[in-house]
């Protein structure tokens, strides 16, 4: 007999099974909360009786709870269908195996990081296989693109969902023309050539992974549906990217990355963190992007990367939210190349964030570049504002301009650009912190 619950535990619990599990990890838990708006059960992390393992819980029971039983279904046995001796299962030749897999050199790349690291990897001709790990859009996929575009290697990428399967990435059968078919998968493609396997964001994959562990050892594997050993040929080696570690996304930005097994992720010889391009390297990208647009103009280029920057400061010392990548910089450049507008072409690009973080950024930028005309103003924002708001409004943007410890603020009103802050001081990279 379980015993009585509170409602919330009760709720919890119902919310828990009708996510049809009854054993639940930390990050599941909490995933079931946030979703829910429910506060964290303490109750049950901390009850000895449902633990079951290093951040694993058990659901206990309730009186309302409704177990379920499976049953076992006696099946009609159906008579074997015969085949005819003259059909035989072939193998479909796609694009993937009879195209050039060698990709081509981009002519805005800018090497930079652990480039020279990959170089050497994929010269070797030796499986090594290896995660790059980062936020995303600062050039984790393409490094290792042009890694193997610099001294030709063959290059085969694909990206995970949480719906890829093992069909996906080692092979299927497929009917063509009433004849069932073999197709390689990706994986397989890349094994038989000795091509340069990359699997792009493969934290957004779990249990559909398991497939992958010989592949990840560089040893012959099974297909199962055809029952054919893939011997992988000489040069074969693997390089995937992620976002996360493999521990998931507590903050929320990466939806849906999973926490991916240990074992698994014991399997890559070594990790490499991509940190943001050197602000000289960035510039460089920025400005070969600019001339692939038409347009010449340094000023802007500077402005942009200082502007990132301090956004990515901010973000490192938990003062914002949402960060500027290299990604996003190379879309503000090409949509200054259609729009011939700066403050346009910046805002269209920060339309994806929120509205709050979009008008810091903004207001920041002005700061940067005295020029800019600013697209989103106090009175704007707050047109039927009281005095009070107004100077609230005031107090955040002059929190821009943070002195060092000890030293008084004498910023008394909003300057048009950072040069005329008293004193000449510089933002502590706290920027438009609005909260």
């Amino acid at each position: 007999m379980s015993k009585k619950m509170s409602d919330a535990r009760e709720k919890f619990v119902k919310l828990a099974i009708e996510s049809g599990k009854t054993e639940l990890s930390r990050q599941e838990i909490n995933a079931i909360c946030k979703q829910n708006n429910l506060k964290r059960p303490q109750w049950l992390i901390k009850d000895p009786t449902c633990r079951i393992g290093r951040g694993m819980y058990k659901i206990p029971v309730t009186d309302s709870t409704v177990q379920m039983v499976g049953q076992v279904v006696n099946m009609k046995k159906e008579p074997m269908i015969e085949v005819k001796q003259g059909n035989r299962i072939t193998n479909v030749v796609t694009d993937l195996e009879s195209n050039n897999l060698v990709p081509s050199i981009y002519k805005n790349f800018v090497p930079f990081g652990h480039f020279n690291d990959l170089l050497n990897i994929v010269s070797s001709n030796q499986f090594f296989p290896l995660l790059i790990t980062g936020q995303s859009g600062n050039g984790k996929t393409m490094s290792a693109e042009q890694a193997c575009a610099k001294i030709g290697r063959k290059f085969v990428c694909i990206s995970m969902t949480p719906e890829t399967d093992e069909s996906d990435l080692l092979g299927n059968y497929v009917l063509i023309n009433g004849q069932m078919e073999w197709r390689d998968g990706p994986v397989t493609v890349a094994a038989r050539q000795g091509a340069v396997l990359c699997i792009d964001e493969i934290d957004y994959g779990a249990a559909n992974l398991s497939c992958l562990q010989r592949v990840f050892e560089g040893k012959p594997f099974l297909l199962k549906k055809k029952n054919e050993v893939v011997t992988p040929a000489e040069g074969f080696t693997v390089i995937a990217t992620a976002n996360t570690k493999g521990k998931g996304s507590e903050d929320g930005r990466y939806m849906f990355t999973n926490v991916l097994n240990e074992a698994f992720l014991e399997r890559f010889l070594i990790t490499m963190e991509q940190e943001w391009p050197p602000l000289a390297v960035e510039k460089k990208i920025l400005f070969k992007e600019m001339q692939s647009v038409g347009k010449d103009d340094n000023e802007f280029v500077n402005k942009l990367v200082t502007w990132a920057d301090i956004i990515r400061k901010t973000f490192a010392e938990g003062g914002a939210d949402e960060v500027i990548s290299t990604r996003r910089l190379v879309h503000i450049v090409k949509s200054f190349g259609v729009f011939n507008d700066k403050m346009k072409a910046i805002e269209l690009c920060l339309n994806r964030f929120d509205e709050d973080t979009k008008r810091s950024f903004l207001d920041l930028y002005t700061k940067i570049d005295e020029d800019a005309k600013p697209t989103v103003t106090a009175e704007t924002v707050m047109p039927d504002s009281s005095l009070a708001e107004e100077n609230s409004y005031k107090a955040a943007i002059k929190s821009v301009y943070q002195t060092p410890a000890g030293v008084p603020n004498t910023v008394t009103s909003i300057p048009d650009n950072v040069a005329e802050i008293p004193g000449n001081a510089s933002p502590q990279w706290g920027p438009y912190r609005m909260d």
